[in-house]
């Protein structure tokens, strides 16, 4: 969801995804080890509003609340980043929404709903610091990974938004080390937010769409293997991607793809050079927005990978920019990114 970079030993650390849609004032996410998904970590604010590194804590992994208790519609909406305000406008509840944080994520959108989203209030160019929140006086706080709870420098936990009396929707991974084949987490992000929003029939009828907009796959085609890279791997560092368990290989999978990566059962995975040599991707798709590159830098960049050199996809030049807000968290565009590595997987 994806955001600002920061390294590990080198690689760029990014807080999870979401698995499946939770929403509720259950157990307060705290520090995190090393985290996956599509956020990374800079950027943000500290808790005194001045400022701070936006950085994650490193400790035990959040966990998931309980869903959030029935009651009337929320007429305060906050939503932690604009993916998440991106389903509130295409479900209807575009007014119910005070402000947003992490705005960045509007860059993957056009059209009417790009021009929806920038006119939403940005509450927070960062993460989302707690006491702009809270200021903001919601009783829904919604974002696209729990790791946006407490987790991220600054940022509210579940407590706290429980204590000023907002609920929370948050899309949770609760089937992690399970191989995705899909964007289930999507849909339940969606039904989720149905439920707690009153409209349970838009929630249904978006979903529909959203399924109706992936791409076509023949069924007795012979799936393209698929490798994909936020940075280009250099000597001595292994190949860092997406692992079974992640949302981009449900993704790659709904896009006619097998990912290269799909038998390590993570979000993650790090692959030495002689397994990419010996698995030989067919495509590689290039996670935008996660580092300082553009589209265009990080794609030459891999071009220019001795460790990729060899493989089709460089040889044949088959490589798409996706970017990481699309691909590696629950938006309302999944299914384009989908189209994006289909098409360039058929082309």
């Amino acid at each position: 969801m994806r955001l600002r970079p920061a390294l590990l030993a080198g690689v760029l650390i990014l807080a999870p995804l979401a698995g499946c849609a939770s929403a509720g004032t259950g157990p307060t996410p705290m520090d995190t080890p090393m985290p996956s998904g599509g956020m990374d970590m800079g950027g943000g604010k500290g808790g005194d509003g001045k400022g701070g590194d936006g950085g994650m804590d490193m400790g035990g992994a959040p966990q998931c609340p309980p869903p959030a208790a029935d009651g009337p519609a929320p007429e305060r909406i906050v939503t932690m980043d604009s993916g998440a305000a991106a389903f509130l406008v295409e479900l209807g509840q575009a007014d119910r929404i005070v402000g947003t944080a992490a705005p960045d994520f509007t860059e993957a959108f056009d059209g009417e709903l790009r021009r929806e989203l920038d006119r939403i209030k940005v509450i927070d160019p960062g993460r989302g610091n707690r006491e702009r929140v809270l200021a903001a006086e919601p009783d829904l706080v919604t974002g696209i990974s729990l790791y946006e709870f407490g987790a991220f420098d600054g940022t509210p936990t579940l407590e706290q938004l429980a204590e000023n009396g907002a609920r929370v929707v948050v899309a949770c991974d609760t089937a992690a080390g399970r191989a995705s084949t899909g964007i289930d987490d999507t849909y339940r992000y969606v039904d989720e937010l149905g439920r707690v929003l009153g409209v349970p029939d838009e929630a249904a009828a978006l979903n529909d769409r959203l399924r109706g907009e992936l791409p076509r796959i023949d069924p007795g085609a012979e799936p393209v293997r698929v490798l994909g890279l936020s940075a280009a791997p250099t000597g001595g560092q292994g190949v860092k991607t997406q692992g079974a368990s992640s949302l981009a290989n449900g993704i790659y999978t709904l896009a006619g793809g097998e990912n290269i990566a799909g038998s390590v059962n993570a979000d993650f995975a790090d692959l030495s050079a002689e397994e990419v040599a010996t698995r030989d991707p067919q495509l590689i798709v290039a996670v935008t927005g996660l580092g300082p590159e553009s589209p265009e830098d990080l794609v030459a960049a891999i071009k220019a990978s001795p460790l990729l050199a060899n493989t089709t996809a460089v040889r044949e030049d088959r490589i798409v920019a996706v970017p990481q807000s699309i691909l590696l968290s629950p938006s309302v565009l999944n299914p384009r990114a989908a189209k994006l590595i289909n098409e360039a997987a058929t082309r």
